[in-house]
């Protein structure tokens, strides 16, 4: 019913939009732009074309005029028209008169008079410091957008600080008299498309430019996903042991340097379990690290076998909070994954099954507590959401949950005039007028803002 009725006001929205603009530039001629030559225009009369055109929420009087053209560009004539517009850096204007662009060459270099302009990244750099993956919001952007560049968000500046004061005393002294106190733990909630995820996966790549240990997970969901599990009879919880493997790999690519030179702290037994496709060992229960073994040796312990893989993951969990030469953050992307029940069942009976609880996964009873004294951030993820949270999590302090905020006005602003240099927006068609109208209409929610900047005309 909620599901319905949301579909129902979205495609009332696209189609307020559609009208709305057909209205308001009606008296604004489209010139010919060479980026729609080459677009496929839409015949009278065509199924296929009135589908496509219902699809996007225009009106049926819509469909012949030249505005549809807009709705389908040319990605290799677009392409060629964005690399000739990069010599001309007089293009490079954003809201008031402002650079467009960051004078930062880094992440690291940012600071608030960065706030409301882009800074530009390379695949290569990001995949680099984030192997683990990148958000799908985060590659969407880049798409459409056809620039490796974001946003760079006051509220992104504001969370890297609440971090960085955490382990600079002097900041934080200093931050005690004029603002709120740092908090270690962080639960990100907020509207969908508000950019939670992309606000991680930046202050993870900002982190490991200082230096920092981070344990990056930016898929939450695949903890509670897919696979081979079983109950071990050890520990009373169920184990995951593909997708242990897995995240450890992933923890492996980015700190193996930061690994070898961290020493072992917890000598603890570590419990075995079955392998993948092999079953359990026998005669053998658990397995030790010998003294002077480093983080390296034990991730690579899980890394070779099987049987130990989610033991070592659950005993790296334990390492990570005794680490003190560096600081460690541990950040989660799809928490609200980790308060809900798996896609695992439980045999009961011959025909009735019982559905397995996150926190009953070994691998998310190690991480899933900000009960501690660590650096913990967690994002919700509304595209993975199975149903609405309390307000008070079991396993985190209260006054951690805070809400991420949508684009500003004036964010929005920035956002529309870099759709206008990047081609999303045709530039005659484009005024002040129509991207606050457009702002307005999406309510700042990021993913429509770019689905319905090409409406503008």
């Amino acid at each position: 019913m909620v599901g319905s009725l949301l579909v129902q006001r979205l495609n009332a929205r696209r189609s307020l939009a559609s009208l709305l603009f057909s209205r308001t530039f009606a008296s604004k001629k489209p010139k010919s732009s060479p980026v729609t030559k080459n677009a496929t225009k839409s015949k009278k009369g065509d199924p296929k074309s009135k589908n496509k055109h219902e699809e996007f929420g225009l009106a049926a009087d819509d469909t012949s005029s030249s505005a549809t053209d807009n709705l389908v560009i040319d990605d290799s004539s677009r392409l060629q028209q964005l690399a000739l517009d990069d010599k001309d850096k007089s293009l490079d204007v954003g809201l008031d008169g402002r650079p467009l662009f960051t004078s930062a060459t880094s992440i690291s270099q940012l600071n608030h008079k960065h706030a409301s302009s882009y800074i530009n990244f390379s695949m290569k750099e990001l995949d680099a410091v984030l192997p683990e993956g990148l958000p799908d919001g985060m590659l969407k952007e880049f798409e459409d957008s056809k620039r490796n560049a974001l946003l760079v968000r006051q509220s992104f500046l504001d969370l890297r600080d609440n971090y960085r004061r955490i382990v600079d005393p002097p900041l934080q002294s200093a931050a005690a008299v004029k603002g709120p106190k740092a908090q270690k733990q962080i639960v990100l909630d907020g509207p969908v498309s508000c950019g939670k995820s992309i606000a991680l996966a930046m202050l993870v790549h900002w982190a490991r430019s200082e230096g920092w240990l981070v344990f990056y997970v930016p898929k939450g969901r695949e903890w509670t996903h897919g696979g081979f599990f079983y109950r071990n009879q050890q520990t009373g919880l169920w184990d995951t042991p593909v997708q242990a493997a897995s995240i450890l790999q992933d923890f492996m690519k980015y700190n193996e340097s930061r690994l070898l030179q961290l020493p072992c702290q917890v000598f603890d037994p570590i419990p075995l379990g079955e392998g993948v496709g092999v079953g359990q060992m026998k005669d053998v229960d658990t397995m030790a690290m010998p003294e002077g073994s480093t983080l390296y040796d034990l991730v690579q312990a899980g890394l070779n076998y099987t049987h130990a893989s989610v033991g070592v993951l659950v005993q790296l969990r334990k390492e990570l909070s005794l680490v003190k030469d560096i600081p460690v953050l541990i950040a989660i992307d799809q928490y609200n994954n980790w308060f809900t029940f798996s896609e695992y069942e439980e045999p009961v009976t011959v025909r009735s099954t019982r559905p397995i609880h996150a926190k009953e996964l070994a691998t998310v009873n190690a991480f899933r507590s900000m009960i501690n004294d660590d650096m913990m951030i967690g994002a919700f993820s509304h595209s993975t959401a199975v149903g609405k949270l309390r307000q008070e999590l079991p396993d985190v302090p209260t006054g951690a949950r805070i809400n991420f905020p949508r684009y500003t006005l004036e964010e929005a602003g920035t956002v529309c005039h870099y759709y206008l240099r990047q081609r999303l927006i045709r530039r005659e068609a484009f005024s002040e007028d129509g991207w606050k109208k457009l702002y307005y209409l999406s309510y700042g929610n990021g993913a429509e803002l770019r689905w319905l900047v090409p409406f503008m005309r």
